[in-house]
């Protein structure tokens, strides 16, 4: 599931009366919060017109205009987790630690290149996940319980699918891998970028709030080891695979258990 985006340690508040003035007074309280939700709408907004571009014409400047909305909102997740800034390499390594460091960097590795629609899709699935579990936390301290039933049922399907979003998203991000290598080949991107991407891979791999990473690679692995045993593959290509399974277990890195 989504982490919350309630600072660490800090305790729900306590409800006002419902209504528009419960709403005022949550978004003062949560200003930092509510500029997430705010740059959540903005990736999706973006997102929308780079593939309809109904409000904005220039479908390259939507791509990197989500991208950008996708950075704010993780460097203000970011500043939520860490508010205090430390000039030191311990506190670089805790930066890292971070779900929203590695989309600050997962943001800037693709802002500049050429449009890739892949790298869209993670940014726009947790954007939905996050902006429709804030939109609802607005819609109880309104407390009109029976109104928005639409918005509120599209909300409950948004929640009831956040695995297979998420496991979405970790699929998405690892077969970017074998794109930006093609991409490198066909003119459209630089050779920093698959090592760039490379390292956000072992960040999301070793990442102690977000297993789907580590799950899907281990679902992939004895996907494949099960389709190579069967007699009709070839002995070439079974070997083939093996000795690549092996080259990806290799490069991953070692992960250690938040205790």
């Amino acid at each position: 599931m989504p982490e919350s985006d309630r600072p660490a340690g800090t305790p729900p508040p306590s409800p006002a009366q419902p209504g528009w003035g419960a709403v005022k007074e949550h978004i003062l309280a949560n200003k930092i919060t509510f500029g997430m939700f705010c740059t959540r709408l903005l990736t999706l907004f973006f997102t929308l017109n780079y593939f309809l571009p109904i409000f904005l014409t220039h479908s390259s400047q939507c791509y990197s205009k989500a991208l950008m909305a996708n950075a704010a909102t993780s460097a203000l997740r970011l500043h939520q987790r860490i508010p205090r800034v430390q000039f030191n390499r311990a506190f670089l390594g805790t930066i890292f630690l971070e779900d929203s460091a590695h989309y600050v960097l997962y943001s800037l590795i693709f802002i500049f290149g050429q449009p890739l629609t892949m790298a869209l899709v993670p940014c726009v699935l947790f954007a939905v996940l996050h902006a429709a579990s804030y939109f609802l936390t607005l819609l109880d301290r309104m407390g009109q319980q029976n109104s928005f039933w639409g918005a509120r049922m599209l909300i409950s399907f948004v929640e009831f699918q956040s695995r297979n979003s998420l496991r979405m998203a970790a699929f998405t991000e690892i077969f970017l891998m074998p794109t930006v290598v093609v991409f490198i080949f066909v003119g459209r991107t630089n050779l920093f970028t698959p090592f760039m991407y490379y390292r956000f891979l072992t960040l999301r791999y070793a990442s102690r709030r977000n297993p789907y990473t580590r799950a899907v690679f281990m679902e992939l692995r004895l996907s494949l080891e099960q389709a190579v045993q069967s007699p009709r593959i070839p002995d070439g290509v079974r070997t083939l695979t093996h000795k690549a399974i092996a080259l990806v277990s290799s490069l991953a890195p070692v992960y250690a258990p938040e205790h």
